[in-house]
């Protein structure tokens, strides 16, 4: 496993961490606990020490689990969790007081919360699961993150931007506040190329990349005939035509590099990997042959230049979440 430093925080973690939102058994449906721990043990022993979870992946069940695993094993295992905006509402909506979703004493209230639920004495990297980048100097929030690292309750603080929206965040990380930011990163959407991954290699933030696989459309498995369990968030996000929008997409990158289908998540993975702002990237892994696979691209090889540049035309701006 190939190690990257996590910007001004210090932390040398791992280059692909654990995305833990499928393990908290909400929004998607087939994760089963014995296998999430034995996936998250696995992890481990393949040298991931990077895992990035939330309070509201399960109402802190996710947490839970972690926590069981981490204080089980003598590695160093960073985690990184976020405080639910008080609303409630995923993504922000535009115009939300920031008092609507984070103040000092919410900050505080939720990272104890998750600090029980884990079982630690201090979480690495504390985030916010929303944000609008106006509230950077309203509310009073940030007093609350700074109380929490006086006490040593966190190591550093961050934020996981709104989906889709990789501007809405240069003002925090211009404002020397954020250690980190998190947001989405992938083939299709290469927007934080342009603006917010040279602002946090200029400002040394540390950057956590999700949804790396498009929540499954990159990996080449979502094909026009493709039907997924009931209850399962994907229905709704690969509804009508989208499920053969994007075979087409990922079988059109597939012949671009004259790959096969099979080899379209590694491509996705490394394509991320080869920008030298990424610090982590964190796919989400529910079965252990996932974790094998994932951890395996973690070999600090990246793309050749000549498949990254033709991967640039491949960018494709929407939102299926929407």
């Amino acid at each position: 496993m190939h190690y990257r430093v996590l910007g001004k925080s210090g932390l040398r973690i791992s280059e692909v961490g654990f995305g833990a939102w499928g393990i908290g058994k909400t929004s998607w449906v087939g994760a089963e606990d014995d296998e999430s721990l034995r996936s998250l043990h696995l992890a481990i022993d393949l040298g991931l020490n990077f895992i990035d979870t939330a309070m509201g992946y399960g109402n802190g069940h996710s947490e839970r689990l972690v926590g069981e695993v981490v204080k089980s094993r003598s590695e160093e295992i960073y985690v990184a969790t976020k405080v639910s905006p008080i609303n409630l509402k995923w993504p922000a909506p535009a115009g939300t007081a920031v008092q609507d979703a984070f103040t000092k004493e919410h900050m505080i209230a939720c990272a104890e919360n998750s600090l029980r639920n884990l079982g630690t004495e201090t979480i690495d990297l504390l985030q916010t699961h929303v944000w609008l980048d106006d509230w950077t100097d309203q509310g009073d929030w940030l007093e609350g993150v700074e109380r929490l690292k006086e006490q040593g309750k966190i190591r550093a603080f961050g934020i996981s931007i709104n989906d889709h929206d990789a501007d809405n965040a240069l003002q925090a990380i211009r404002s020397g506040v954020v250690d980190a930011v998190q947001f989405i990163y992938n083939v299709f959407d290469q927007a934080p190329e342009e603006k917010l991954l040279p602002l946090c290699m200029e400002m040394n933030v540390g950057t956590i990349v999700r949804v790396p696989l498009d929540e499954g459309g990159l990996t080449g498995q979502v094909r026009p005939d493709t039907t997924f369990p009931e209850g399962d968030f994907r229905n709704g996000y690969f509804r009508d035509d989208r499920k053969r929008e994007v075979f087409e997409r990922v079988t059109a990158i597939a012949d671009d590099l004259g790959a096969t289908l099979e080899r379209t998540p590694e491509i996705a993975l490394r394509f991320i990997l080869s920008h030298p702002g990424v610090s982590t990237v964190i796919p989400g892994m529910l079965r252990r042959r996932e974790v094998e696979m994932n951890c395996a691209l973690g070999d600090g090889r990246g793309l050749p230049e000549e498949q990254v540049r033709k991967l640039k035309k491949h960018a494709w701006p929407r939102n299926f979440y929407k």
